[in-house]
C-alpha cells in the first residue's frame, strides 16, 4: 500500500447495516473471485461506532491484537483482511475499519497513521476521489454496477452509476461524473465542503 492508495470510502460513522454493505461494496463485480481482487479493497477505510467494533472483536478470536489494533482471522483475499482500530484523535476515542494487505509488513501501521493524519485535517474538506468513493458507497446496489459490453472495450469492468437529469436517466462511468453530478449525489452536509487537492 502506498499513501496515495489509502482512501476513506464513506464519510460519517457507519452503523451495522452500513458497515456490512461497505465490507463488500464490490459484490456485483463481474468475474468475482476469478482475479486477484486485492487492489479493490486494500487501503480502503471508514469509521464505525464502538458497538460495531466490539461486535467484530467478539465474532472470532482475532488473528492478532496489538494495542489499539486487531486483525480478523478470515481473509478477504489471499493476504487482505479486515483490521480494526481504536484511535484517540483530537482527544476523542474513535473506531475504524480498514482493509490491509498483511503481505506488506507495515500496512496496518501505515493505515493507522494515514487515518490519524486524514482525520486531523484542520479544515473539513474532501478530495474528488473521496467524493466519488462516498457516492459509490452510499448508492444502492440497484443504481450502480460495472461497465458491460455497451461500453467501449477499454471501459468495460469500470464502475458505473445511474445519473438523473432533466427527464433523462443515464448510466455513466463513476470517474466521469461532473462536479455538479457528484454534488447532487452527496448528502447535503457534504455537498458544500471545499475540495482538497489529493496529496
Amino acid at each position: 500500500m502506498t499513501q496515495s492508495s489509502i482512501r476513506q470510502i464513506y464519510f460519517g460513522v457507519a452503523d451495522r447495516r452500513q458497515m456490512f454493505r461497505l465490507l463488500d461494496r464490490h459484490a456485483q463485480r463481474p468475474d468475482r473471485w476469478e482475479n486477484d481482487d486485492s487492489a479493490l479493497f486494500a487501503g480502503k477505510w471508514f469509521e464505525i461506532a464502538r458497538a460495531e467494533h466490539d461486535y467484530m472483536l467478539d465474532i472470532l478470536p482475532p488473528l492478532w491484537m496489538r494495542g489499539e489494533i486487531f486483525a480478523m482471522r478470515e481473509f478477504l483475499t489471499e493476504s487482505v483482511t479486515s483490521v480494526f482500530y481504536t484511535l484517540r484523535i483530537d482527544g476523542k476515542v474513535r473506531y475504524f475499519h480498514a482493509y490491509c494487505d498483511l503481505a506488506q509488513t507495515r500496512s496496518a501501521v501505515e493505515m493507522r497513521d494515514a487515518i490519524v493524519e486524514r482525520e486531523s485535517w484542520p479544515v473539513k474538506a474532501m478530495t474528488r476521489a473521496e467524493r466519488l468513493e462516498h457516492v459509490w458507497s452510499a448508492t444502492h446496489e440497484e443504481y450502480r454496477g460495472y461497465a458491460s459490453e455497451r461500453f467501449r472495450p477499454e471501459q468495460r469492468g469500470k464502475r458505473t452509476i445511474l445519473v438523473y437529469g432533466l427527464g433523462t436517466t443515464e448510466l455513466k462511468l463513476l470517474d466521469d461524473l461532473s462536479d455538479d453530478e457528484i454534488a447532487a449525489k452527496l448528502p447535503v452536509h457534504l455537498r458544500h465542503l471545499p475540495i482538497r487537492a489529493a496529496a
